[in-house]
Order: structure tokens, then sequence, then C-alpha cells
């Protein structure tokens, strides 16, 4: 059910049918784009999407889909029919055309592969092209639409007598014309002429009697008439009667083939019921390539879940200029039903509105929608809108009268699975009394479990939705700072309308201003001005949250890029140990070498003393060596490996720090009291309890105050809220004067006592090796001997730091400690 009859022209439907219309490529198409209606559905709605989804496919990737000679030779069926008639010759060609066309779409999903396009696929079922119906067509029409010669055996003979005779005749014409030529009684040049079918001879007026015949024309200078001789004219008539007999035989042949096709109507009906179906399909798959348009999820209950939703019509024509259309985030499910937009004049909330009831009126129709693939759609019985001026006179209807007249359908007709949108709820009369009656059709419609986008500026509506459940503010963000909206939908909280802000930009008096808050109080004016500090703060924390995820994406990269040199080294000193075993075992094969080439020469030398100790004495110096690498070569494993194992030991404790920090303390909550630390689930904000009233919460913020529902809080520790509000200030001042990947770290420790400025040194050297940085710099106050002692001291004990010196700064004011790191 549609609510209200021009439903698709307060939307902007009509423009989407037209441009549907549009790619069509036969009148069948463009019929079943005019027939195109709301659905309800759900397996109707999910066949006609995931056919277009399809068909999308194909237009995407297929070159040699069959789209040439769509025509709707179904109407001439219809004359058929009744006994006796027949198709024209031009009929039959186009016969012939459009089922060589729908043979080619069979034949192009027969041939596709299997479970390809399942649901084009199954509209081929049943679809018969008979090959005697074709057959008897080619047999009587050559391609170029020409009745053939042998499409019957009298045809032929007609014809070949035809050609004789019209031979004959034209061989006498040209004879009698040469012979005028030579005459002179026309010029040379003179061809003969064909009026009417019949060859005739251009004679100029002097001369046309000489020449026995009959005048058929002249021309229009009245100089040369057109003579058939008396010769011919019998073999012009006898041509003549020939065609004659040629039309009375095709007519014959036409109305014979079809008596011959008359039972087979049936399911040529069919045949070009399923040619309109892809003709239709077709032109909603272009549609969708030109929206970017793509099938979503579908479920069979009312729902909305959309995102990046962009307005149709708003995106083609800003694809025309090369801009970008701001994508809409929104969910709607039995929880929250009701959406209540807020927010500036000119800030976007009837496109919100309208972007909606166009993408849920697309998907019951069977179109993609230009949304992500990840929006999920439900379906509804009824849509209703209000939306626009509906004055009048000859129904003597006012504005609000019809807004009114608008609301008493909605209340009556409207239920569970029903979709209603609103715009400018409750104006066109005095805003006390329009408010309140507004907010009553509000509660009525939320006791009815109706589904809606309604947009307002009235605040006892922001009211009514943030203390009632099922229904939820939302707010058109606007930059106050630049004094533009930005066109973006935030859920949650509602919006204010910036009267004031837009009134002062575009030149109204202070005065006036001050008037104005005046006579409308201060209060509702610090309320508008709070929900604008809240916007204001929560496009800060988004801010500041988005730069503290890039920068724990950065952390976390650190930590593996560290975890990979950590299994490196634990790689390299596996290497370490296996070369120093296959070192130590080539010694022991050299020793033994050694040692019985000495033993080979004492026995060759038979003992002989001179020899023999000269063999002992370089045994000796060989074994001292060895002995003195084996020394160097250990003192240099043990050396590698201590680094090793040093940096694993500081990587587990730190990793064992870092755990029981992140312990979370166990602690049973009590019941919320006044006085309570709490956190906001949905953002993530920390407030204090000042005023409990039932089951809200009035919590402060800053300087502000805002009020929730219990369940939308959880209560936290006063430790908890510390923590958590120190984490969002960074902590660290290091500054990196490297943009490469060794960084070196400065930090100054000027004016800070030993043991503060010791423990500043042991924070910063983590950071350093967490960054892998390759230097760090400590500046600290000259003459500062015991402090510069106390650090020197320190970074010995350190497994990671390399070396160390001090320098002086060239202006003399301070010392520098270089510290190289390993």
């Amino acid at each position: 059910m549609i609510y209200p009859t021009n439903f698709e022209q307060k939307i902007g439907f009509d423009k989407i049918r037209q441009k549907l219309i549009n790619h069509t490529i036969s009148d069948l198409g463009e019929h079943l784009v005019n027939e195109l209606a709301f659905m309800t559905d759900f397996s109707q709605i999910e066949t006609a999407i995931l056919q277009t989804n399809e068909f999308k496919e194909i237009c995407l990737y297929e070159d040699d889909f069959p789209t040439s000679y769509y025509i709707n030779a179904a109407s001439y069926f219809d004359k058929i029919k009744i006994e006796g008639t027949y198709l024209t010759q031009i009929e039959l060609f186009d016969l012939k055309r459009s089922m060589e066309t729908i043979r080619a779409i069979l034949s192009f999903f027969a041939n596709s592969e299997e479970g390809k396009y399942p649901n084009l696929q199954k509209l081929t079922e049943g679809i018969t092209i008979y090959s005697d119906v074709f057959k008897e067509i080619n047999r009587i029409i050559d391609k170029l639409g020409q009745i053939k010669d042998n499409a019957s055996s009298e045809l032929h003979r007609i014809r070949r007598e035809f050609l004789q005779k019209q031979s004959a005749a034209s061989r006498s014409m040209h004879r009698m014309l040469k012979q005028a030529q030579k005459d002179g009684w026309i010029d040379a040049e003179t061809t003969l002429s064909v009026r009417d079918g019949k060859m005739l001879i251009p004679v100029p007026v002097a001369y046309k009697r000489k020449i026995k015949g009959f005048v058929h024309d002249e021309s229009s200078t009245g100089k040369t008439v057109f003579i058939e001789p008396v010769e011919i004219v019998e073999t012009n008539n006898v041509l003549r009667e020939l065609e004659f007999t040629e039309r009375r035989e095709i007519i014959k042949i036409l109305r014979a083939f079809s008596d011959a096709i008359r039972p087979y109507l049936t399911d040529l009906y069919s045949a070009y019921s399923f040619m309109g179906i892809i003709d239709f399909t077709r032109s909603k798959a272009l549609l969708s390539i030109d929206l970017e348009a793509v099938k979503p999820s579908l479920v069979d209950s009312p729902q909305i879940d959309f995102y990046r939703a962009r307005h149709p019509l708003l995106f083609l024509s800003h694809k025309a200029e090369n801009k970008k259309v701001v994508p809409l985030d929104l969910s709607l499910d039995i929880e929250n039903r009701i959406l209540l937009i807020s927010g500036p004049n000119a800030g976007g909330k009837s496109v919100c509105l309208k972007t909606i009831g166009l993408l849920q009126y697309m998907l019951q129709c069977g179109l993609l929608v230009s949304t992500n693939d990840t929006s999920v759609f439900g379906v509804f019985d009824r849509l209703f809108i209000d939306i626009g001026d509906e004055q009048s006179i000859e129904n003597d209807l006012s504005t609000y009268s019809s807004h009114l007249t608008n609301m008493r359908h909605f209340t009556e007709n409207a239920n569970n699975r029903t979709l209603i949108l609103i715009d400018e709820f409750g104006t066109g009369t005095e805003p006390l009394l329009g408010g309140s009656i507004s907010e009553a059709v509000l509660e009525q419609l939320n006791e009815q479990q109706t589904f809606g986008v309604i947009t307002t500026h009235y605040t006892n509506l922001k009211h009514f939705a943030t203390a009632s459940a099922g229904i939820i503010n939302g707010a058109m963000l606007f930059d106050s700072n630049k004094m533009r909206p930005l066109f973006k939908l935030k859920i949650g909280q509602p919006g204010s309308s910036f009267a004031f802000e837009i009134a002062k930009e575009i030149g109204l008096s202070q005065r006036i201003l001050d008037s104005a808050v005046n006579k409308i109080g201060r209060e509702h004016v610090d309320f508008d001005k709070n929900l604008k500090i809240m916007e204001q703060e929560q496009r800060d924390l988004r801010e500041q949250e988005k730069r503290l995820t890039e920068k724990e994406k950065h952390l976390n990269k650190v930590i593996d890029k560290y975890q990979n040199r950590l299994d490196d080294s634990l790689k390299k000193q596996k290497q370490i140990l296996e070369q120093a075993n296959n070192e130590a075992k080539e010694i022991l094969q050299a020793s033994n070498k050694k040692i019985e080439n000495t033993i080979f020469l004492i026995k060759k030398n038979n003992a002989e003393k001179g020899r023999t100790g000269e063999a002992r004495k370089k045994l000796e110096e060989f074994k001292a060596e060895i002995d003195e690498k084996n020394k160097k070569e250990s003192a240099r494993i043990d050396t590698k490996i201590k680094k090793i194992e040093d940096r694993r030991k500081y990587k587990k404790n730190k990793q064992k720090k870092q755990n029981k920090e992140e312990e979370p303390k166990a602690e049973k909550m009590s019941p919320i009291e006044v006085g309570d630390h709490v956190r906001i689930l949905k953002q993530k904000t920390i407030g204090e309890v000042v005023e409990i009233k039932k089951n809200k919460l009035t919590l402060a913020i800053g300087s502000m105050h805002t009020t929730v529902k219990k369940d939308e809080v959880e209560k936290i520790s006063k430790n908890e809220s510390k923590k958590e509000s120190r984490s969002v200030r960074v902590v660290s001042d290091w500054k990196p004067e490297k943009t490469r990947g060794d960084f070196i770290f400065s930090m100054d420790v000027r004016g800070q006592r030993g043991e503060e400025a010791l423990q500043k040194v042991t924070t910063y050297l983590d950071e350093a090796i967490v960054a892998e940085a390759s230097e760090i710099k400590i500046l600290h106050g000259k003459g500062t001997g015991i402090l510069r002692q106390m650090i020197r001291e320190y970074l010995a004990t350190v497994a990671f730091v390399k070396s160390y010196k001090d320098e002086k700064v060239e202006n003399g004011g301070a010392g520098i400690t270089v510290v190289h790191l390993d």
C-alpha cells in the first residue's frame, strides 16, 4: 500500500522510471517499465533483484549477448487470429528478425556455464521456437525481406515470364530511342525514363507528333513530354497484368503461412513476452551500472540497515559535474524503529528522508540500490509519506490541513510493517500547538510499532525522542566554525538548528539577536548551545580516536618488527652455535692431521733428535695458535649469545610488566549512585552521575550535562575513570630527529633531580628500543657531574647499550651524553 497517490513524484521515482524507459530497446520492455509497481511479496522481490544482478554481470562481462531487432511482432498475432487474415511482407520480415533474436537469447543461456545465471536461465523454461516455423519463414523470405522466387512454383513462373516480357519491351524501346536520336528528334544523351512502372521516351514538345504513342506526362517546364510508343503498349499491359498476378500469388503464399502458424500462437505469445522481460531486466541492469548500484542483503522483515547510501538522482547529477555525494549510514530495527532528524535548514534533512524512501521503494520494485553491498534491506507492506506543500483550492485545504489529513491516514492505517516518512513534522501552524499535536501523533505511531524517518525543528519532539523507547534522535552535522552544513547524519543525539549563528552570519544586528534571546529565554538558547558544544566535542573525540587508532597500528607494527628481529636473533644464535661446532670439528681434524704428520716425520728420520725436536716445536706452536683462536672465538660467541639472551629477557620482562598493567582490577560493582563514574556504552564517553530519576541518569561530562538511560551506561571505578581520562593524552614527548628507519631520540633532563632524571632515562630507553632507535641523546645541565656519573653507571648495566660518550654543546650552556644502541 502506497500513500499518497503521487508518492512516486514526491520521492523522485518518476525520474527513475523515465531513465529505465530510456534504456529499453522495444515497446515490450517499455510497457513493462510503465507497469513496474511496488511489491510486498519477499520471494518476488528477491527473484527480481537476483535477475537484475545477474543481467548486470552480463552487461559488464559478456560481449555476445544479442541486443538487435527487439521487434514486438506479437502485436501482429492479434490480427491473424481470424481465419483468412494474413501477415504482410513487412510483418513477416519483422517476425523473422525478432524470432532470430529470441532464438539467439535462448542459445546464449543454453550455452552459458550451468549455474552462472540461474534466475535468468529459469525464465527460458517453457519458451519454444519451433524449427518448422523457422524453415517456413526462410523458405518464403530472404535476409533482405524480399519474397523468394521459389516461394511457390507459380510465383517462379510469373516472375520468369515477367522478366522475358520486360526484356523484350526494353529491347524495343532502346531500338526506337536510337532511331529517334538518328532522326534528330531527341538529343544523343537522352535515356529512357520510367513513370508509373512504364518505360517512356522523353521527346521535345516540337517533335511529339513524330513518334506515335500515348503521352503520359510532361516535364515541369513543359518543354518535354514522355511518350509510350504504340508498339509496346500491348507489352506494357501484359507486364502490368503479370504484376497483379504476382501480387495475388504473394498474398496466397502469406495467407498459407499465416494459416500454418496459427496453431503456434500461444507459444509465440510466450516467446515475445519472454523477450519483453529480457529487455525490461536489461534496462534495470543498465541503470544499476549508471548508479553504481549493488544487490544488498535481504530479510523478510521490517528492517533498515543502510551503509554508504546515496540518493540515486543526486549521485547522477554530481557524477556529471565530477562531484562526490556524502554517503548516509542509517539503521532502524525493532529496538529503534523511528528516527527523528533535526538540524539546520539546508543541512540535508529532506534529502536524507527522500534517500531512504526512494531506495526502499526501488528495492521493492526489483531494482538494485546505490548503497554498499553490506547494507541490509527489509520488506515493508506500506509506505506513507508527508512532504511538501499539499494545499488545495478545490478541496479547500490549507497546508496545515493537508498535513493533518495525512497524519489521520497514518495513525488509522499504520502498523508494525509500515514505513512512514514525514518532513518538517508539525510545521504550518502556531509552534506550541503544532508541537503538542505532533508529539501526540508521534506517541501514537510509536505505540503502533511503526517504522519511520521524521525531520523536525521542534525541541519538545527531541526531548520526547530521548525519553521514549523505540525512538532515536539523529542530527545533520554542521560546521559552526566555517558556517556550512556537512551533510552527514549522526545517530544518537538531537541536532541544533543553528538559527542564531546563521542569523549572525548573514548580518542580522546584535541588538535584534539579543532581543530574540530575551524573548525565547536563556534556558532554551543554552540547550541549543549545549547541543552544538556536544556535537563539536564528539567530532573532536572521533578525530582523537582516529589518531589513537593510527598510533596503535603503528605501535603494533613496531612490535611485530621487533618480534621479527628477536626471531632473527634466535636464528642467528643457532647458526653461530652450528658454525662454532663446525669450526671446532675442522680444528680437531687439522690437529689430528698435524699430529699424524709429526709422528710420520719422527718415524721417517728414525727419531733423529734434531728433527724430532723441530717437529715437536712446530706442534707446540700450532697447539698454542689453536688455543688462542679458541679463546677469541669463544669470547665472541659468548658476547653475542649474552646480548641475545639479554634482549630476550628484556622483551619478556617488558611484556610481563605490560600484561600486569593491563590486568583489570576485579571490583564488585554496586548499584549506581550519585557521584559514581560511568561509561556511555555507545560513545565510550566517561561521565559523573549528578542526578538519578527512575531509570534515567543525568551525567556531567566536563562542563556539559546530558541525560541517558541506565541500561545505556556501565559503572566503572574511579581509578579506571582516571586511567581512561589520561589515555586520551599524549604522554611521550620524544621527538625523532630523522625520518628514516633509524631514529635518534632526544631528551632533556636539565633541572631534574638524580632519581627523577634516572627514571626518565629508563623510560626513554624503553621507548627507543621498541622503536628500534639507533641512538639517543641525553641533554643535561652544565656541571652536573654527579647526575652524569649516575647516568653513565646505569648505562653500563644495560645490555642493548653499545657505547656512550659525553659531548659539549657549542654555546657551552649544557652537556650531552650520546648513547649508541645495539
